[in-house]
């Protein structure tokens, strides 16, 4: 009974070990994937700020402005002000790694534009697993020191819901990617080159969600076999 607990346990902290891993092999590969294509213009010598107005304005998003912000890799769309925030290495760079990142974070302002699915039912699991996120070590703890079952098996349930939002994150993720080298390729006829670097960018950086999926995954495991141990 002892082995079979350590082994069912481990198995759990075993998928933690290699998402962690596997997460700084993708941090790595994001970096040197983006250094790489920061120092490759584009064919068509547009900057990044000019191909998330181009994408926007396509699609009638006239109203959601661009804004400049500071450090690396920092972009991102805000959908309560309806703002499209690039980072200074992508706002006015006509690099591809530029034009990437660019385009994947205007795709994530028409998906909120469409009513992407995913996306709502993203956006609205986020304030329950921020919860689990805040309270699964107190509730664990507390559980365990109390002796109360039902404090640890909450915290698990709240848990779940962030482990819920880790997998929603990446289809989520993976479609903002699709328009951006869709609307790249097809719609604004960059050369194909470009395109296979947009690629590469875009595919690095999705390993790091891919990452923190696994890990929520082997937290979860580990924290099911530990409460069901208990």
């Amino acid at each position: 009974m002892f082995l079979q607990m350590m082994y069912d346990m481990n198995s759990g902290i075993i998928v933690i070990l290699a998402a962690f891993i596997l997460g700084v092999i993708a941090r790595s590969r994001v970096n040197s994937t983006f250094n790489r294509y920061s120092r490759v213009r584009n064919g068509l010598g547009l900057t990044g700020a000019g191909v998330a107005r181009s994408i926007l304005d396509n699609y009638g998003l006239a109203n959601i402005g661009i804004e400049q912000v500071q450090g690396k890799l920092t972009d991102h769309y805000d959908p309560r002000s309806g703002t499209l925030r690039l980072s200074s290495s992508v706002y006015g760079s006509d690099s591809v790694a530029a034009i990437g990142i660019a385009a994947h974070e205007a795709g994530h302002a028409v998906q909120h534009a469409m009513g992407y699915s995913p996306l709502k039912f993203r956006t609205a699991l986020i304030p329950v697993a921020n919860l689990g996120s805040r309270m699964l070590f107190p509730l664990l703890i507390g559980g365990f020191f109390f002796r109360i079952t039902n404090m640890i098996y909450i915290g698990i349930a709240l848990y779940g819901v962030a482990l819920l939002f880790q997998l929603v994150t990446l289809p989520v993720e993976f479609n903002a990617s699709a328009r951006a080298v869709n609307w790249l390729e097809k719609e604004r006829g960059f050369p194909p080159s470009d395109v296979a670097g947009v690629k590469k960018v875009l595919t690095a950086a999705a390993l790091t969600y891919v990452a923190s999926a696994l890990a929520a995954i082997g937290q979860m495991l580990w924290l099911v076999l530990a409460g069901r141990r208990r």
